[in-house]
């Protein structure tokens, strides 16, 4: 499991022209899923994404969460996040999970966000999505469970 954090200002999800879900000061997420994946791996992620530490303190050193900060999280289901890119010039998509289980595994990590007291808006699963954001810093971090 991938999750590509960005540290904004503020970030929206448009759908159709409409925007489906936005927030202020926190995080955007974007979330992929891999073959293999499974629900024991949600909670560590959740927790990782939720503790990480990318806000500064009053020295201006990343000490803070999205939590400590009272952030909030935009989570978006990107599987191009999962894709193979070690040779030629083209992604592989074969190592993602397919799109119901993902799914499922997307809204349970959402889910635990909440569950920490996290303000979390989430994209449209297998939408075509305008993401907009202000990347402050620019700040962008990539982890990863297994």
């Amino acid at each position: 499991m991938r999750a590509l954090l960005q540290r904004v200002d503020r970030a929206s999800v448009r759908v159709n022209d409409e925007i489906v879900a936005q927030i202020e000061h926190g995080l955007l997420v974007f979330l992929a899923c891999s073959k293999g994946d499974h629900v024991g791996l949600v909670k560590r992620m959740a927790e990782r994404i939720g503790r990480y530490r990318v806000f500064p303190d009053s020295t201006g050193r990343s000490n803070l969460s999205v939590f400590e900060v009272k952030g909030s999280i935009l989570l978006v289901p990107q599987f191009t996040l999962a894709a193979d890119t070690k040779k030629g010039n083209r992604p592989s998509f074969d190592p993602a999970m397919p799109p119901k289980q993902a799914e499922e595994l997307v809204g349970l990590v959402g889910d635990s966000l909440m569950e920490m007291d996290i303000p979390v808006q989430t994209g449209v699963f297998q939408a075509k999505m305008l993401v907009e954001l202000v990347n402050h810093g620019p700040a962008t971090y990539l982890l990863e469970v297994t």
